[in-house]
């Protein structure tokens, strides 16, 4: 659906998510074109010329923010089910060496269509896996977002450190150096749209220090920073991780990053779990951001992130899914409950409130992917992604705070989900892309990628 020239929300509660803490219990959102023109308590004058939607029943937040992504994992879903990280990636790496323009097209747009659903309007994608014979693989996960209608930040991956240099992927999947280099910068050329109201950006992603050599972690963060684009990475993701950096750099990863000038406020990193004091310290002073993925980091059991120490120190922390292989479910919406119930076991019940994992899922993410000035809140000016969100249903009513229905109920239904005025979701169903289309494209293309093993199922003794 294209947008509409004029839309009003009303008798819905409002999050506004601003500095404030703004919120009302019944107002009104108007749009027009892809801006918010009006955001108030009560009811506004009638327009005759503006489509008017009765929002009773319903909270509207911010678009949410999803700022770590694999997309093409959604072909490899339920594998390497009792795996922690490196071994879960030593499973899977083989099967996507079969990734090519077709199949990930499938996987991206299920993706996003899920994020969708769940209340997702911006997504950022770490691609990093390019098949020798994969064909224009980026390129997919961008039509994919074109066809579903949510904002991507792309971020072009890479490794150059195989299994015969100590990392851990196939030959068949690392990049030599330059190639890797020039092709991050092809998709900045082909791509990245600097504009306020951007559709597509790009970031600059090598993988992660296992994969990925120092050569190209340095010249990828000067590529960023000549360009003008953000840098994003997988680090201190798990203990593994952390003891391998010591034992091959004599560097905690995030002393690692920093001496290799990946720390600053243009980037962002994933995980963040295993951080210590100094850590947390070091990334809020450089005012480098975090992808908290709570979900992920529990399927794999790397730990938990203290989200906690990093807003108390005030560093830039969002909400990541991760990939589809590693939370199965693909959606944005649950991460809110989860981030807040994993923080809570780690630091107690004051550790994370409704509002604060609200704000991780919109404010915080928008902050991450530094668009602050755009995304992440419902004010006059910025960029209209909405989500509309019912909470009068049987999950949620009866919840005074509907804040709080949103945040420790399960993720309520959508009413509407707009992106830049163009609405994206309706009465729960997406209204860009047929639904059981993307479902039958995605089983076909999943079918490919059957497991050829037992690997990942229960022990037939443990199934009696």
């Amino acid at each position: 659906m294209t947008a509409t020239a004029r839309v009003v929300l009303t008798g819905a509660a409002i999050a506004t998510v601003d500095a404030a803490g703004t919120e009302y219990d019944e107002g009104h959102v108007i749009v027009e074109g892809d801006r918010v023109v009006a955001v108030a308590p009560g009811e506004p004058e009638f327009d005759p010329s503006a489509r008017t939607v009765d929002a009773s029943g319903c909270l509207i937040t911010p678009g949410l923010v999803n700022t770590h992504h694999h997309l093409y994992q959604w072909l490899t879903r339920g594998r390497a089910q009792q795996s922690p990280l490196f071994d879960w990636l030593t499973e899977l790496y083989p099967a996507w060496t079969a990734l090519d323009e077709e199949n990930t097209l499938a996987a991206a747009t299920a993706g996003l269509a899920q994020l969708a659903l769940s209340g997702c309007t911006t997504a950022a994608d770490h691609h990093y896996v390019f098949p020798r014979h994969g064909g224009d693989v980026a390129g997919s996960v961008v039509a994919a977002a074109d066809r579903v209608g949510t904002r991507l930040h792309l971020v072009r991956g890479s490794m150059d450190r195989g299994r015969a240099h100590g990392g851990l992927p196939p030959e068949s999947l690392v990049e030599d150096t330059d190639e890797a280099l020039a092709g991050t910068e092809a998709a900045i050329d082909r791509f990245h749209d600097p504009a306020p109201n951007a559709a597509v950006r790009v970031a600059v992603g090598p993988c992660s220090p296992f994969s990925v050599s120092d050569r190209l972690m340095r010249e990828s963060a000067s590529l960023a920073r000549r360009r003008g684009v953000r840098l994003h990475t997988h680090l201190a993701e798990t203990t593994e991780e952390h003891h391998r950096c010591l034992a091959e750099f004599a560097r905690t990863p995030v002393e690692y990053a920093d001496e290799l000038g990946w720390l600053g406020p243009d980037v962002w990193l994933a995980h963040g779990v295993h951080l210590s004091p100094a850590a947390v310290a070091r990334l809020a002073a450089t005012g480098t951001g975090v992808a908290h993925c709570p979900s992920s980091n529990a399927r794999l059991a790397a730990g938990t992130a203290p989200v906690r120490d990093l807003l108390a120190a005030d560093a830039s922390v969002g909400l990541g899914v991760d990939g589809a292989a590693s939370n199965e479910h693909g959606g944005l919406g649950d991460e809110i409950r989860q981030a807040m119930l994993v923080a809570r076991l780690r630091d107690g019940a004051q550790a994370l409130t409704a509002r604060e994992a609200l704000w991780l899922a919109t404010a915080g993410g928008a902050r991450c992917l530094g668009r602050q000035h755009e995304l992440g809140s419902v004010e006059v000016g910025k960029l209209a992604d909405l989500a509309v969100w019912r909470v009068d249903g049987i999950g949620h009513a009866g919840i005074a705070d509907p804040v709080a229905a949103l945040a420790f109920g399960a993720s309520p239904p959508l009413e509407l989900l707009i992106q830049g005025g163009r609405t994206l979701v309706e009465a729960g169903e997406l209204t860009t892309v047929p639904a059981g289309e993307v479902a039958r494209d995605l089983a076909a293309a999943s079918a490919a990628f059957a497991p050829t093993s037992a690997t990942g199922t229960a022990p037939k003794e443990v199934l009696r």
